[in-house]
């Protein structure tokens, strides 16, 4: 039976996985730092992670592109959460894309643990590729939530993070500079017009 604490779905929550997950630029991490501060208000205990590697607006603060920030705690792996995350009501976890697979086991120990497990992160890489431990994290999860970026071409709903520079590895940490989201359709016509270019400089 459903409490009047528990009404909002903040306060004696059961354990579960809440995956945000979509391209660059599509508001993955605002939304995940708006459930942590929704959470912190309920008055429950909140830990936050991220990837020590990101560090594109601070090195331990979680910032949104929107420049919305809330503390985090830097981790190197995802064994790490386990060993921090003790008497925790809610773990938040942004760019969950740059962690390893073993946090597919942690995230589902601790919900079934009674903790509430919010991860963020890219669903696809550059190319298109399911990225990390995202794609099974969203098998897994209670609940997935695909949020979409804005086409910079055409307006359209946004399918991929389109690298504009000319970096092949798969992990490289950018912006607008960077990257833009693009729709299937234009995310084709930029792949082809750079292969059609890669052939010319061939010739």
């Amino acid at each position: 039976m459903a409490t009047m604490d528990n009404i909002n779905g903040e306060r004696r929550r059961q354990g579960r996985i809440e995956v945000i997950c979509g391209s660059m630029f599509s508001g993955k991490t605002e939304e995940l730092i708006r459930r942590m501060k929704r959470a912190k208000f309920a008055k429950q205990k909140v830990e936050i992670f991220k990837p020590a590697i990101d560090t594109r607006y601070s090195e331990e603060d979680v910032v949104s592109h929107d420049k919305n920030a809330i503390h985090s705690t830097p981790i190197n792996s995802s064994g790490n959460i386990l060993l921090l995350a003790s008497d925790i009501d809610v773990v938040g976890i942004d760019e969950a894309q740059f962690l390893d697979e073993g946090l597919i086991d942690i995230c589902n120990q601790l919900a079934n643990n009674g903790v509430r497990v919010i991860v963020a992160g890219l669903d696809m890489d550059f190319k298109g590729v399911p990225f990390g431990p995202i794609p099974a994290l969203c098998a897994i999860a209670d609940q997935v939530t695909k949020v979409h970026a804005i086409c910079v071409k055409c307006g359209a709903l946004a399918y991929v993070s389109h690298r504009l520079v000319d970096n092949n590895h798969r992990v490289m940490l950018g912006e607008q500079l960077e990257y833009e989201p693009l729709c299937r359709e234009c995310y084709k016509k930029a792949m082809e017009t750079e292969d059609n270019k890669k052939e010319k400089e061939k010739l």
